[in-house]
C-alpha cells in the first residue's frame, strides 16, 4: 500500500502545479486576470492558546512574515455554546482536561493550493473553519460531529482536508475550497493523527484512546479504550485494513507499553511506519510488508522528568517525528523530557540532545535542511539542522505552539488588511 512522501514536496509540486496553471492563450509579459497569483512557501504555526497563526518563513532565518486570527467569531461562538448546557460541559472539559486550564483554538492547519486561504481545526469549537488570509474574515465553517475536533491531513493535490472528531470516533473529509464534506468514517476511540498516502487513495487514522484519565498505570491500559489504525479508501471511504499494534507489541514482549499510535511518519520508499506511543520516551519501526515491528528505539530519559505518568500531559511523554526528505535522519520531539533530538535511521542512534521546553511537533523545513519543533513551553520554534542535530535558530511565536505546517500565502503577503 503506498505511503505518503515528505509534506514539503506535496508543497512544492502545488505551488509548481499553480505557477504554471496560467492559460496558454496569454502572451508573453502580460499578466491575465484568470492567472493564479505567485505563492510563497511559508510555514503556519498553530497558537494553541492565543487563537491565533504566525506565519513564518519555511527556510533561512525562519524569520516571522505575519499572523492571523483564527477566532475572528469568537463572540458567536461562545454565545451558542453558554446557550447549550451539553456543549457548555464539552467546552469547559476541554479548557481543564486537554487544554491544561486554557481554551484549545488551534490545534491543525493548512492553506489552500491558491495561497489565498488558511483552514483550522479548532477544538474548542468543534469546527472546521476557512479563513481568509487577505481579510481574516471566515470563509466557511464545518461543524464536526461530537464536541471537539483535532488533527487534520490534506490531501497531495490539496483539494480536500481530513479532520478527526475525537468525541464522535469519526473523520470527516471535507473540499478544502467549500467546506462541504465529501465522506466521513469511522474509527477507534478518540481519533487523532491523520495521514493521506502520497497518491491520494488511502486514509491512515490512528486513535489514541482515554488519554486524559488518571488510570495510566500499565496494568489499567485495558481502561484506555479501543486503540487502533484504521486504513480507508479515499474515495469510497471505506475500511481497507485495521492494524491493533496491540497484538504487534505483545509479539515481541512489549505487553507493558501502551498501543496509542500517536504521531508517525512513514519512509519515503514508502515501506516503514515509525510512531509513538504513549507514555514511551522512544519510537518503534513497524514494515508494513510483514506486519511486525522490527525494531524500537528507547531515548534517553530526562533525570528532571517525574516518573509519576498522570503528571504527563494528555499521556505524552514523546510527542513529535519528522523525517529527511533523503529518508537517512528521523527528528524526534522529547515532549516530557524537554528535549529534540536527530536520529540516524540506519543506526538507531541519537545525536546531540537539543534543550527544548515541551516540545510538541517536529517537522520539515521547505528546503528539507532543517527539523522544526514547536516549543509550547517557550512560546517559540526550533529549526535543527538534519545534517549536524545542533540547533540553528528559534523563533518567537505565540500562546502554547503546536501544530507547524509547511504551506503558501500570495507573494507580498504580511497579514490581514486592518479593514
Amino acid at each position: 500500500m503506498p505511503v505518503p512522501r515528505p509534506r514539503h514536496l506535496c508543497s512544492v509540486a502545488a505551488a509548481l502545479a499553480l505557477t504554471f496553471a496560467a492559460p496558454a492563450t496569454a502572451t508573453a509579459g502580460t499578466a491575465s486576470p484568470d492567472a493564479p497569483a505567485a505563492l510563497r512557501e511559508v510555514m503556519f504555526v498553530g497558537n494553541n492558546w492565543d487563537g491565533t497563526a504566525d506565519v513564518i518563513a519555511s527556510t533561512g532565518d525562519f524569520a516571522r512574515i505575519g499572523r492571523i486570527g483564527v477566532v475572528p467569531d469568537k463572540a458567536q461562538r461562545m454565545a451558542e455554546i453558554n446557550a447549550d448546557p451539553i456543549r457548555w460541559i464539552y467546552f469547559q472539559a476541554i479548557r481543564n482536561g486537554v487544554g491544561e486550564g486554557h481554551d484549545q483554538f488551534v490545534d491543525d492547519m493548512y492553506s489552500t493550493p491558491d495561497g489565498r486561504s488558511v483552514v483550522v481545526s479548532r477544538p474548542s469549537f468543534a469546527d472546521v473553519v476557512s479563513i481568509d488570509l487577505a481579510t481574516g474574515s471566515l470563509n466557511w465553517r464545518f461543524p464536526v460531529s461530537g464536541y471537539r475536533a483535532d488533527h487534520m491531513a490534506v490531501s497531495p493535490d490539496g483539494t480536500r482536508v481530513a479532520v478527526s472528531a475525537s468525541t464522535s470516533n469519526t473523520v470527516h473529509v471535507l473540499d478544502i475550497g467549500t467546506g462541504r464534506q465529501v465522506g466521513s468514517f469511522g474509527t477507534g476511540d478518540k481519533p487523532h493523527e491523520n495521514i493521506f498516502t502520497r497518491d491520494g487513495k488511502y486514509i491512515w487514522n490512528m486513535s489514541i484512546g482515554d488519554v486524559n484519565t488518571a488510570l495510566d498505570a500499565p496494568w489499567l491500559d485495558w481502561t484506555k479504550g479501543n486503540r487502533r489504525i484504521t486504513v480507508v479508501d479515499a474515495t469510497t471511504f471505506r475500511q481497507v485494513k485495521v492494524i491493533d499494534m496491540r497484538e504487534r507489541l505483545d509479539a515481541i514482549g512489549l505487553g507493558d507499553y501502551s498501543d496509542a499510535v500517536r504521531p508517525a511518519v512513514f519512509s519515503p520508499d514508502e515501506s516503514t511506519l515509525y510512531f509513538q506511543v504513549s507514555f514511551f520516551n522512544g519510537f518503534f519501526e513497524y514494515d508494513l510488508a510483514t506486519d511486525r515491528i522490527t525494531r524500537t528505539k528507547t531515548l534517553p530519559k530526562n533525570p528532571a522528568t517525574s516518573e509519576d505518568r498522570t503528571t504527563w500531559v494528555n499521556d505524552s511523554r514523546h510527542h513529535g517525528l519528522s523525517m529527511s526528505p533523503d529518508g537517512a535522519r528521523i527528528c524526534v520531539a522529547g515532549t516530557m523530557d524537554d528535549y529534540a533530538t536527530v536520529v540516524d535511521r540506519t543506526t538507531l542512534k541519537e545525536g546531540p540532545l537539543v534543550g527544548a521546553a515541551k516540545p510538541y511537533w517536529a517537522t520539515v523545513s521547505g528546503d528539507g535542511t532543517h527539523c522544526v519543533i514547536s516549543e509550547s513551553g517557550a512560546d517559540q520554534v526550533t529549526a535543527i539542522d538534519f545534517a549536524t542535530g545542533e540547533k540553528s535558530v528559534s523563533v518567537p511565536v505565540g500562546d502554547h505552539p503546536q501544530r507547524v505546517r509547511l504551506g503558501h500565502v500570495t507573494a507580498g503577503w504580511t497579514g490581514p488588511s486592518a479593514g
